[in-house]
């Protein structure tokens, strides 16, 4: 069997169940120093130390020229802006903060020095603007460019999940969807000016949402995920965690008035559909809910509500309560 065949996420579970193999033992060993605080798969790793309160969260990300990005739709300097905020979107669904960074790059021999300087402001802008710092990394040469990030997170509370949604759970988002997918579309069909097209700031600089994943955990709520490879597949991706089911109600989808506007005919699919907008998807009881909408900021809303159907299985209605078909998927890596 090929991975492609077996898709990204597939292939995630495969691994996920080969190295869960190996933690028992380990867990063993070294269950004096730390204890693993949410199962292999989530958004980030995470740790507990038992000398503190502090969890310590883990994750990584890379971005290869020609799968994540181009030339002609990504400047080196929002590259470098981009990779960081994937990492430290994964660290917010989990309710933490950003800490510290490691960076390897891969780079063709001919790569202008200038454009990894502006890689690096680009990383420098987004590391300012959430108290991260990089702290080392490696080099490579490589046919392609890429950049893999390596991110700490610290979390004071619990760590927010995708495993602990439940059927009656409503389903929300802290912003709106599919600006970033409007904002790519818009690049390659050349009708935007990037410099004033509010889409395409969107997708070149994506806003991670850490104060948000806070809220969460301050209001109760244990689980969530960020939206990196669009709505209606993360949502799915969240429900196998927990092995439920999921109901979207297309008409309660936020999205920004530019993306209405922009695409008047399929907006909705780019909201559902589309990738990279890293908001965080979250469910919650009613009550907690509640509190938490209270407590965020404008543009959160609620879009759903667990079911106890098949696992992983999201079923979309439009607002007379009919089905709505589905009109795309999610971002696969090796998906054909």
């Amino acid at each position: 069997m090929r991975i492609s065949d077996l898709g990204e996420f597939g292939l995630i579970e495969l691994v996920r169940q080969w190295t869960q193999s190996a933690e028992p033992e380990t867990g063993l060993a070294l269950q004096a120093q730390f204890r693993i605080a949410v199962p292999n798969g989530d958004d980030a790793a995470a740790i507990t130390f038992p000398d503190g309160p502090i969890t310590e969260l883990y994750t990584t990300d890379t971005m290869v020229d020609g799968v994540h990005f181009t030339a002609a739709t990504t400047p080196w300097r929002d590259l470098g802006w981009k990779a960081i905020a994937s990492n430290i979107s994964d660290v917010a669904a989990m309710g933490g903060d950003p800490a510290v960074a490691l960076i390897t790059l891969g780079l063709p021999p001919e790569t202008l020095v200038s454009d990894i300087q502006e890689l690096y402001l680009g990383m420098m802008d987004i590391c300012g603007e959430f108290g991260a710092q990089i702290i080392g990394g490696d080099m490579v040469r490589s046919p392609v460019a890429f950049v893999t990030v390596a991110l700490t997170g610290i979390a004071t509370g619990t760590p927010i999940v995708r495993t602990a949604a439940e059927p009656g759970h409503l389903v929300a988002v802290t912003g709106p969807v599919g600006g970033s997918a409007g904002g790519l579309r818009q690049l390659i069909d050349g009708c935007a000016n990037s410099s004033d097209s509010v889409l395409v700031l969107q997708h070149r600089r994506p806003y991670p949402h850490v104060a948000a994943g806070k809220t969460l955990v301050a209001a109760g709520v244990s689980s969530a995920m960020d939206v990196s490879d669009g709505l209606a597949d993360d949502l799915g991706k969240l429900c196998s965690a927990s092995g439920v089911g999921a109901t979207i109600f297309a008409h309660r989808v936020p999205a920004l008035p530019a993306l209405r506007s922009a695409f008047p005919g399929n907006w909705l699919d780019l909201a559902l559909y589309g990738g990279e907008d890293y908001v965080l998807l979250f469910t919650a009881p009613g009550d907690i809910m509640e509190l938490a909408l209270l407590a965020l900021p404008e543009g959160a809303a609620v879009v759903g509500e667990i079911t106890d159907g098949d696992k992983g299985v999201v079923t979309i209605l439009d607002e007379s309560g009919a089905s709505v078909p589905p009109a795309g998927a999610g971002w696969d890596h090796f998906a054909d």
